[in-house]
């Protein structure tokens, strides 16, 4: 029988996850859904700078977070790939007398 394992556990330092940036435009695009978020939900005006100032700290304090949440979900989604994978050599396989 033909086992593949279907766990894979990646252990990282925690200083090799680079820092998380954002192109000019992927910037400029984040900062107006904040400024049109506080306008539209908060009824609140929200400066570009400030803004811009907000989407920094978002970021730096809970972009780790969506990332690592990024890569339990596709690891989840590879583990499932594997073990449907698993299965399909499982039912190649021939009898043996």
């Amino acid at each position: 029988m033909v086992i593949i394992s279907s766990r894979i556990f990646i252990k990282r330092a925690e200083n090799n996850m680079s820092e998380i940036k954002f192109s000019s435009a992927q910037k400029e695009l984040l900062v107006q859904k904040l400024q049109h978020y506080f306008a539209s939900e908060l009824d609140q005006e929200l400066a570009q700078f400030d803004a811009d100032f907000l989407l920094d700290f978002f970021t730096k304090e809970m972009g780790n977070h969506y990332y690592n949440q990024g890569i339990y979900d596709a690891q989840q989604l590879l583990t499932e790939k594997l073990d449907y994978i698993s299965d399909e050599m499982y039912q190649l396989e021939k009898p043996a007398n």
